[in-house]
């Protein structure tokens, strides 16, 4: 293509044509060579049985995934995988943010697997952001240990916003990752809030993080939080810390006296410990294992469990009745105009929010 300024008006300026630039991609190399191999059911569920954590990672990715046909696939995965789960100790883990939870999960994970053995999954959730819905994933380079441990595998996942800062599915990765062997499985949450019920219905000990010299200590954690929490602990207690942190133990545990006692009939205990420098991190895995042992003894475990299951149950109708009345086609074809009318003030969001339901319900009936 001729350029303009090589015409008669711009005389004395020439511009060259350049090179033809050769493709970077080679011609001879078949695509088909770098294809991934497309995994049946049995495929993934055999590659995790064996404890395969490539196929493990795949088969988390296809249960993330928001295909219909990868969801329909994660599923029957699922179901082949339960008879193999349960055999594990679910540890949740939260905190305040800058509490420490990353650097606290690596030293908490290399301790229990040099004393006890076994396999440890950390499910890291990483929050999403609003704007542009996109996360880091970032946590698993705070986890220097772990992140190069044999028996760990480490699954950062985004929040995608959903409750208490839980990855959607998360409560099926679980299942997957009993049954690939991890005895033992870490979710770390986004934070603190009021919403954390997400996490607490997927774990069997849920531990809360904290830290002191903060100021008012109590303030940074609401009555809803603690309430769930069966142990907390105060982290950064070391050098001139050390006073502080002792100082908010008391705190939390003049304000846990307050509370009722909880359903398990387990007080929960609060110590301190530094994960900087690993100390008092033996006495956190006894008060968890001493919980553990307590509440096998006394039923409350596979009670919690069942409870578990249910609650999961009715999150699982709901979120499927929800993505089928945004999937309507009549109620896709409806939303904008009802969205202009609400921004509009010709009708309220309660009205329009009806008129859409009316609509899905009567398309439900044909």
């Amino acid at each position: 293509m001729e350029h303009p300024e090589n015409d008669e008006a711009y005389k004395g300026l020439t511009v060259n044509s350049g090179i033809i630039h050769p493709d970077s991609v080679n011609p001879y190399l078949k695509a088909s060579r770098f294809k991934r191999r497309e995994l049946s059911v049995n495929d993934y569920v055999e590659g995790i049985i064996k404890g395969d954590t490539v196929i493990l990672s795949r088969a988390v990715t296809l249960i993330e995934s928001l295909l219909p046909q990868h969801q329909a696939l994660a599923q029957e995965v699922i179901e082949k995988c339960l008879p193999y789960s349960g055999n594990s100790v679910r540890v949740g883990i939260s905190g305040v943010p800058g509490a420490g939870k990353s650097t606290s999960i690596d030293v908490f994970g290399t301790h229990i697997l040099e004393e006890k053995g076994g396999k440890l999954a950390v499910l890291a959730i990483d929050p999403s952001s609003e704007r542009t819905k996109g996360s880091i994933l970032g946590d698993k380079t705070r986890m220097e240990k772990l992140s190069v441990h044999p028996k760990s595998f480490i699954r950062p996942s985004p929040s995608a916003g959903s409750l208490g800062g839980v990855a959607r599915k998360t409560r099926e990765t679980i299942i997957l990752c009993e049954a690939a062997g991890f005895d033992k499985i870490f979710v770390e949450t986004v934070g603190v809030g009021q919403s954390e019920t997400a996490v607490h219905s997927m774990v069997d000990f849920f531990l809360l993080l904290q830290v002191a010299g903060t100021g008012d200590e109590l303030q940074g954690i609401k009555r809803g939080i603690m309430e769930m929490a069966d142990g907390i602990v105060i982290n950064k207690c070391d050098g001139d810390n050390v006073e502080r942190s002792n100082l908010a133990a008391s705190h939390f545990r003049n304000a846990l006296h307050l509370f009722p006692m909880p359903d398990s009939g387990w007080a929960p205990k609060v110590l301190t410990y530094s994960g900087f420098y690993g100390l008092g991190i033996k006495e956190i895995w006894d008060m968890i294992y001493q919980y553990v042992d307590f509440v096998k003894a006394n039923g409350y475990f596979q009670y919690r469990r069942n409870e578990q299951n249910k609650y999961w149950m009715y999150e699982s109708i709901n979120e499927n009745l929800r993505n089928s009345f945004y999937n309507n086609a009549s109620v896709d074809a409806m939303l904008a105009m009802k969205e202009e009318q609400v921004l509009q003030g010709k009708v309220t969001s309660f009205a329009a929010a009806k008129q859409l339901l009316d609509l899905y319900f009567a398309q439900m009936k044909k």
